[in-house]
This record gives structure tokens, C-alpha cells and sequence, in this order.
């Protein structure tokens, strides 16, 4: 998929499920539950074992749904990451090693950062669309209006992930440099451990109804 169609689709989307599964039983159901709430795009992360063998069968049986591989934080989860069939990449902060392995095999990596420093070392690899991490706690909308004003005019875009939810979804919306927001809400680990299918369907449709209202 080429980068550009890539960050059209995450904008269009607005907001990225940040999903952590602990079974490939599961797998199904919950994409199912994310396309039927108009949603069709996931960041699996590799927090638990079976990440890359959920992205796999993802991939091969719901091949509409949008994949990435989430929490990779070294250099063999970013080649797991793309042999499972992710088309993007998401770190919890920046590791310069996954960062260029990933621009080197031009694979769509969005490191995490927080400061003007780490936004600088992103820059310097060429990466302009960034995980803002953790958002909430780090100051939420105000200071990555603030940390991100030098570079406006770079065209440099965020991903804000950590305690966005539906109730502040809009406020990071409204920002020009925000893609799209990262949502662990969405489904939680309890919801898909206790099979909330409905819960994941009206958390996803309930976004996707705030994100067609703000790109109007």
C-alpha cells in the first residue's frame, strides 16, 4: 500500500482501535464487530504473544481491514510485524534502530515522542507522522498544540494515543497536525476477553459518528 493511500485512510478513519488480544479465537469476531460498526482498521500491539499470529489470520481472512502492529520495540517485532502482513508500524517511543530499519525497507513506522528533541530525531530520519505519547498524561490537547507548533509548517502529523476517548475524540479531531487518534477504548482487553461484541460495535460506531460530523 502506498504511504499516501495509507494516511488518507487513516484520516478518513480518524481513529485507530489500539487492541491488545490474547487469543487468535477471538481474531474474527472482533473484526467483524469493528467493520459492522464502520471501523475497519486496527493497530494490534505486541503486548501479548499472540499478536503477530492475530494479524495473520486478520490479514488473510478479513483482508479489508486495515492492520498495523502496535508496542514495536525492537528491530525483530518490526520484521514480525511486516511477515505477518501489518502495513504500518507503532512504538511507544523512539528507538533509532526500528525507525531506520523501518524507513530503509520503506515500511510506514510512527515512533512515539513527547518532547521537541524527539520530534527533532524523528525529523531527522525523514519520519513525519508520529505517535504523541502518553497524550493525556504528557498535557493532552494543549501541549501537543504547543509542541507541535514549530514544526506546522513541515507538515508534520500526529497520532495522540493514551486516555483519548469518546468523550475528548473531538478537541484532538479539530487539530490540523492530528491524522488520527489511537483508541484503546474501543476494545478493551476485558471486552474481548468477555466476547462484548455488541460493546466493540457501539464504541466504533460511536466514533465514527463524531469523526463524519467534524469531516464535513
Amino acid at each position: 500500500m502506498e504511504q499516501k493511500e495509507l494516511f488518507n485512510l487513516m484520516s478518513k478513519y480518524g481513529v485507530i482501535p489500539v487492541i491488545a488480544i490474547e487469543s487468535t479465537e477471538f481474531a474474527l469476531p472482533l473484526a467483524d464487530a469493528l467493520i459492522a460498526g464502520g471501523l475497519p482498521v486496527a493497530e494490534i500491539t505486541f503486548r501479548t504473544q499472540a499478536a503477530a499470529d492475530v494479524i495473520a489470520k486478520l490479514k488473510r481472512e478479513r483482508p479489508e481491514l486495515l492492520l498495523g502492529a502496535g508496542t514495536i520495540l525492537d528491530v525483530e517485532q518490526l520484521a514480525r510485524a511486516q511477515k505477518c502482513g501489518a502495513v504500518f508500524g507503532v512504538s511507544p517511543g523512539l528507538n533509532p534502530e526500528v525507525v531506520k530499519k523501518a524507513v530503509s525497507t520503506g515500511f510506514p513506522m510512527f515512533p512515539g515522542i513527547m518532547t521537541p528533541t524527539e520530534i527533532e530525531q524523528a525529523l531527522s530520519f525523514g519520519v513525519k507522522t508520529l505517535k504523541f505519547f502518553p497524550s493525556e498524561a504528557a498535557g493532552g490537547i494543549d501541549m501537543l498544540k504547543s509542541v507541535s507548533a514549530p514544526y506546522a509548517h513541515l507538515g508534520v502529523k500526529y497520532l495522540p494515543t493514551g486516555g483519548v476517548n469518546i468523550n475528548n475524540l473531538e478537541k484532538y479531531l479539530n487539530l490540523p497536525q492530528v491524522l488520527a487518534v489511537g483508541g484503546t477504548w474501543i476494545a478493551t482487553k476485558e471486552m474481548i476477553s468477555a466476547q462484548r461484541w455488541d460493546e466493540v460495535k457501539k464504541n466504533a460506531t460511536d466514533a465514527v459518528a463524531v469523526v463524519k460530523k467534524l469531516r464535513k
